[in-house]
């Protein structure tokens, strides 16, 4: 299996990947429970896509495991199956939570902003005085999806599969605890809460209320569908994309060409996400530090708890090939002349 070091990484990819599974596996019960004896109804063909993607990624990422051993490849196949697993699942948990009901907390929010000095109609009326740069926070604000998977691949490319494990934990805890927090200080977010229309703004935010309908039918009982594939994001704080969009930049810092287009790229998402995700500021800072300690916790559990770890633990080499190496013409003719 290699050196100690080696053997010790590996044992913590299993001990993350079971995690990982064990979390998504339990929230799938809890989805399917909620069917069973609850009041909701899964819409099972919204669920197919995600199945047979995750199924065929599983199914190859055992072959570069098992059969032609290659750990980056693997990886990367593993991680997102992980990956497309818990968004099938975690988005229906989100809807669950949701129907819990309880008292909104939009008028705390928007004190608890006015409080940091912090103003939201301020922030709409500076994106409108500029409505041709708007498209650089929308574009940034939608990367959500495609961020999730090219962090996969650009750690698993690298060989940072200890970190693509630590990541891709983080991302699932700070998705839970998200969710969780939602649904004892649920929130319809600014567009519900300060009733605007089309009239206040001369952008065209991604969110603006096309939540709304889902969250209240959630709220009221009268829509008690769960679904994967085409699912809203109905939660307001802490504001996922904020947490995530930390993980992104932490995650992809310790690759050198990407560094910096991820925080750049990230830090656009964050600013955003007020006016795009429909979202408090207190719902920004709150998802920054979600992210922080989820990230903290899971590098502190698994082995990563400094970002001065030396590489090759974080890093692990394929093995060997069992395939010699081709010599070349003149190193044949050497040892011919040798000979």
């Amino acid at each position: 299996m290699g050196t100690p070091a080696m053997k010790s990484v590996h044992n913590r990819l299993h001990r993350i990947d079971a995690a990982i599974w064990t979390m998504i596996g339990l929230i799938a019960i809890i989805v399917l429970a909620s069917s069973a004896i609850g009041p909701f109804r899964i819409d099972w063909a919204s669920f197919r896509a995600a199945a047979i993607a995750g199924f065929l990624l599983c199914v190859a990422g055992r072959f570069y495991t098992t059969v032609r051993i290659d750990s980056r490849a693997a990886s990367a196949l593993i991680c997102t199956a992980q990956l497309v697993a818990f968004a099938a699942v975690g988005a229906p948990l989100s809807y669950i939570a949701a129907s819990a009901a309880l008292p909104l907390w939009d008028q705390s929010f928007t004190a608890w902003d006015s409080r940091l000095g912090l103003d939201w109609m301020a922030l709409l009326a500076t994106m409108n005085n500029y409505p041709s740069f708007h498209w650089i926070f929308g574009v940034a604000y939608l990367s959500f999806a495609p961020q999730s998977i090219t962090v996969v691949l650009a750690l698993a490319g690298t060989g940072r599969i200890l970190r693509l494990r630590v990541y891709l934990f983080s991302f699932v805890l700070a998705a839970l605890v998200t969710i969780a927090i939602s649904a004892v200080l649920p929130a319809q977010g600014v567009w519900g809460h300060m009733q605007l229309i089309s009239e206040n703004y001369a952008i065209t935010p991604i969110t603006r209320e096309l939540h709304l309908p889902i969250f209240h039918g959630l709220r009221d009982g009268t829509f008690r569908h769960l679904v994967a594939q085409g699912a809203e994001g109905i939660i307001t704080f802490p504001s996922l994309h904020a947490a995530v969009g930390v993980l992104f930049i932490i995650a992809m810092w310790p690759v050198k060409y990407l560094r910096w287009l991820a925080l750049s790229l990230n830090v656009t998402m964050i600013v955003a996400t007020p006016v795009d995700g429909g979202h408090y500021f207190t719902d920004v800072i709150a998802g920054v530090v979600v992210a922080t300690l989820c990230w903290i916790a899971a590098a502190r559990t698994f082995g990563m708890a400094s970002e001065t770890m030396p590489e090759r633990l974080a890093t692990i080499p394929d093995p060997p090939s069992i395939v010699p190496e081709a010599v070349s013409e003149s190193e044949t003719a050497r040892r011919l002349e040798s000979a």
